[in-house]
C-alpha cells in the first residue's frame, strides 16, 4: 500500500474514533437529561385518627419539614378522620390501602388496629399506643415483627401516678369519678383494669362515668355533681382531647379539681396534667417515616416508649375554683401556668 493511502486509511480511523467518542457524550448527554426530565414519585401517606381534623397533625407536619419533606412538594398526604366513631375506622383504613399509599400513620391503638387488619404488606407507623405488645398490634418492643412499628404512649401505667397527683393533693379524698368512652373498645381492655387496680391501692372508691360525645360530656359532669365525687380523673381517649376545652370549662363550673394525662388540657383551663408528649410522639413518627421511605423494614424499627413524662399544673384554674395546690406537687412540676 502507498504510504499516502495508508496516512488517509489511518487518518479515517483517527476521525471514525473521535466522531464515534463525541457520539457516544451525545448520548450520555441526552440519556441524562432524559432521566432529568423524568418526575420523581412523590411519596404517598395515609393518616388514620379517630378524631377530626387531629389539633396535633401539625406536630408530625414539622417533624417530616426538619427531615427535608415538604407537604405538597416532595410528600403527600391522604388523610382519614373517624369524627369520634370508632367504628368508622376499619373502612377508612382500608381506603388508604386502596389509594396504595407508601406509609400508613395511625394514631393511637384503635386505628393502628384497624390498619393491621386491613393490611399485611403496607408499612404502618403508630403514634401513642397504649400497650401495642398487650393489643397484639406487635410481637415485641424491640422486634416488632410484620408491618408495623412506632411509639407507645405506656398510658394505662401512668394512670396510678395521676390518682396520687389527686391524693396528694387532697389528702382526704376517697371517692373519684373517671370518665372514660364507652365507644372505645380499647378501655375494656386496659384502662379500665388499670385505674381499678390503681384506685385500690390507694384506698379510693372510685365511679366510672361514661360520655360519647360533647352533650354527653355535660350529662356526665352533672351525674358526678350529683354524686358529690370530689375530684375526676379524665382517661386518656382522642374524644375527650378533641372537647378538652369543654371539659375544663364544666370542671371549673363544678369546682371539681381534675387531673388528665396531656398537656393540652391545662392549656385551655384544666387543673393538672400528668403524662408523656404527645405532640413529641406525633413528630417521632416522622422520623419512622423517613427511615421506612428509605428503606428500613417496619419489623427492624423498635417501638419507642417515652422516655419524659410531664407535669403540668395551671394555678390560675387552682385559684379559680378555691384549692391550694400543695408545695411538694408544685416543686414536681415541669410547668406551672400562672
Amino acid at each position: 500500500m502507498k504510504a499516502g493511502n495508508s496516512r488517509h486509511a489511518l487518518g479515517n480511523r483517527k476521525k471514525a474514533k473521535v466522531f464515534g467518542f463525541a457520539l457516544s457524550i451525545i448520548l450520555f448527554a441526552l440519556c441524562a437529561f432524559a432521566d432529568a426530565q423524568q418526575p420523581k414519585k412523590v411519596p404517598r401517606l395515609g393518616f388514620l385518627s379517630p378524631t377530626s381534623a387531629d389539633s396535633r397533625v401539625e406536630a408530625f407536619r414539622q417533624g417530616l419539614r426538619e427531615l427535608g419533606y415538604v407537604e405538597g412538594q416532595n410528600i403527600a398526604i391522604e388523610y382519614r378522620w373517624a369524627d369520634g366513631k370508632f367504628d368508622r375506622l376499619p373502612d377508612l383504613a382500608l381506603e388508604l390501602v386502596r389509594l396504595k399509599v407508601d406509609v400508613v400513620v395511625a394514631v393511637v391503638t384503635q386505628a393502628s388496629l384497624a390498619a393491621k387488619m386491613a393490611t399485611g404488606t403496607i408499612p404502618v407507623v403508630m403514634i401513642g399506643v397504649s400497650d401495642p405488645v398487650g393489643s397484639g398490634l406487635v410481637v415485641s418492643l424491640a422486634r416488632p415483627g410484620a408491618n408495623i412499628t412506632g411509639t407507645s404512649s405506656m398510658t394505662a401505667e401512668i394512670i396510678g401516678k395521676q390518682l396520687e397527683l389527686i391524693k396528694e393533693t387532697l389528702p382526704k379524698i376517697s371517692r373519684v369519678a373517671a370518665l372514660w368512652n364507652p365507644a372505645n373498645p380499647i378501655f375494656q381492655a386496659i384502662q379500665r383494669r388499670e385505674t381499678e387496680v390503681a384506685a385500690r391501692a390507694l384506698g379510693m372508691q372510685l365511679q366510672f362515668v361514661e360520655a360519647r360525645a360533647p352533650d354527653e360530656i355535660d350529662r356526665a359532669f352533672a351525674g358526678v355533681a350529683k354524686e358529690r365525687m370530689r375530684a375526676l380523673l379524665v382517661l386518656n381517649d382522642p374524644v375527650f382531647t378533641a372537647q378538652r376545652k369543654q371539659i375544663a370549662d364544666l370542671s371549673a363550673k363544678h369546682r371539681f379539681p381534675t387531673v388528665s394525662g396531656t398537656r393540652e388540657y391545662t392549656e385551655v383551663g384544666g387543673l393538672m396534667a400528668y403524662g408523656p408528649s404527645f405532640p413529641d410522639m406525633y413528630r417521632r413518627a416522622a422520623y419512622y417515616v423517613d427511615r421506612i421511605l428509605k428503606g428500613t423494614k417496619p419489623a427492624d424499627l423498635p417501638v419507642e416508649q417515652p422516655m419524659k413524662f410531664e407535669l403540668i399544673i395551671n394555678l390560675k384554674t387552682a385559684k379559680q375554683i378555691g384549692l391550694t395546690i400543695p408545695p411538694n406537687v408544685l416543686a414536681r412540676a415541669d410547668k406551672v401556668i400562672r
